[in-house]
């Protein structure tokens, strides 16, 4: 979730109950104009496209710097970049983390069978798909006009093992069997706040039985002072995994600002030392916490569970404002 004029800062994506929409400013500017895009497509002069999707007004922003990347946002808001010359390129801030947790999943280049809560223009599968090939994903994201507009301008690799389920989340997740994923990834906003029923014990005991005994869940959550949300959620998670990691920027770490946390959670114990390093090595560093500092981190939160559960909180509207 990144300010405008801040694109190192990531976005926020997923709208209805699971699917991909929302929340920050990368920098990239408004909309406008007739489609255009997709591969190959007019590299030299290419034009925005817009559509209307269940989650608002999608728009494809060509990228003056890379010739074939595009920055999607809905309603305004960045959801996801993509590069389609080099889906290895990671934009935003939060994107590069979760790279960092698929690239540290298993030995480079082993195939993954990885699980996407939230799809947006699916950045972080076609990242698996060119530095894990052969790896098998499947892609849950509600909002089925959104997927088509993604497939239309900015099509995925043919080669590549991804399916694409058009469902709620916690729906889609309860679909799968148990054991069947190395890597869950969720990355699920509705209207830039978390759906409350993605929050809980119960959600998360779901994402354990669907990961493999090894298996690794990460999320990208998003809070701000007093972090009483992402408190609430290492607390939650703290009771199904007993292995955590927590990466965000210091300044949202000593809560003097809203933005993004990414939350790496296995039952196994997690490559902390290395994640830390290529978290605090990145263009936009962010510092890692875990073990007894993650726990004091929680200040004695509650469990969340789906009786309680409530969505994230909103961003203020400063989040969205230049600098």
């Amino acid at each position: 979730m990144a300010r405008r004029g801040a694109p190192a800062q990531g976005k926020d994506k997923a709208t209805g109950k699971g699917k991909g929409r929302a929340a920050g400013k990368g920098g990239a500017e408004g909309a406008r104009g007739r489609q255009g895009g997709g591969r190959g497509a007019g590299r030299a002069e290419r034009e925005p496209v817009s559509r209307q999707v269940a989650g608002g007004l999608a728009e494809l922003i060509p990228d003056r710097e890379r010739p074939d990347a595009w920055t999607l946002l809905i309603d305004g808001a960045p959801q996801s970049h993509v590069d389609l010359d080099d889906p290895a390129h990671l934009s935003f801030a939060y994107q590069r983390r979760l790279g960092h947790i698929i690239d540290l999943a298993a030995p480079p280049p082993q195939p993954l069978h990885v699980l996407h809560l939230g799809g947006g223009a699916f950045t972080l599968a076609r990242y698996t798909a060119a530095t894990r090939p052969r790896s098998t994903q499947q892609i849950v994201e509600l909002d089925a006009p959104l997927v088509q507009l993604v497939r239309d301008h900015l099509p995925l690799d043919p080669q590549a093992r991804v399916r694409v389920r058009a469902t709620d989340a916690r729906e889609g997740l309860g679909r799968f069997p148990d054991g069947w994923a190395d890597l869950i990834i969720a990355d699920v906003f509705s209207g830039a706040r978390t759906p409350a029923h993605l929050t809980s014990a119960e959600f998360l005991a779901e994402v354990r039985r669907v990961l493999k005994p090894e298996g690794r869940y990460a999320a990208n959550l998003a809070d701000g002072p007093p972090l009483a949300h992402l408190r609430g959620q290492v607390a939650t998670a703290a009771a199904v995994f007993p292995e955590l990691a927590l990466a965000a920027d210091p300044v949202v770490w000593r809560g003097r600002r809203f933005g993004n946390a990414v939350l790496l959670a296995s039952a196994l114990p997690l490559p902390v030392a290395e994640f830390t390093r290529r978290v605090a090595s990145d263009p936009h560093p962010g510092r890692v916490e875990h073990g007894r500092a993650l726990t004091d981190f929680t200040g004695g939160a509650a469990v969340v569970t789906d009786a309680a559960a409530k969505p994230s909180p909103t961003p203020p509207p400063s989040v969205f404002e230049n600098p």
